[in-house]
């Protein structure tokens, strides 16, 4: 019977394998230590400021810039959230 290594996991970023000593869990995944970074401000991460979304890392910051809401009061603009359709500007019969 022919030796068969151990399957170790991939690292989502880099695609090589993780091995134990030098790997980062996050999201359900296993990360190699120095692939563990942000995916838009390349900030290195840990546990307490590390976010996943679609197998990619976020610091909070960032995750938060991306996904979360938009609008007023958010820093997307004033009026972002309006409900107003403009029926007002609409000539009338």
């Amino acid at each position: 019977m022919p030796f068969k290594p151990a399957e170790n996991p991939k690292c989502p970023k880099c695609q090589k394998s993780v091995y134990a000593a030098e790997e980062r869990v996050a999201g359900g995944y296993k990360w190699h230590k120095s692939c563990f970074k942000c995916g838009l401000c390349g900030k290195m991460l840990d546990s307490t400021n590390c976010t996943e979304h679609e197998a990619e890392l976020y610091c909070k910051n960032c995750h938060a810039r991306k996904y979360g809401p938009k609008g007023y009061g958010f820093g997307g603009g004033a009026g972002c959230l309006s409900m107003d359709t403009g029926s007002h500007l609409q000539q009338g019969s």
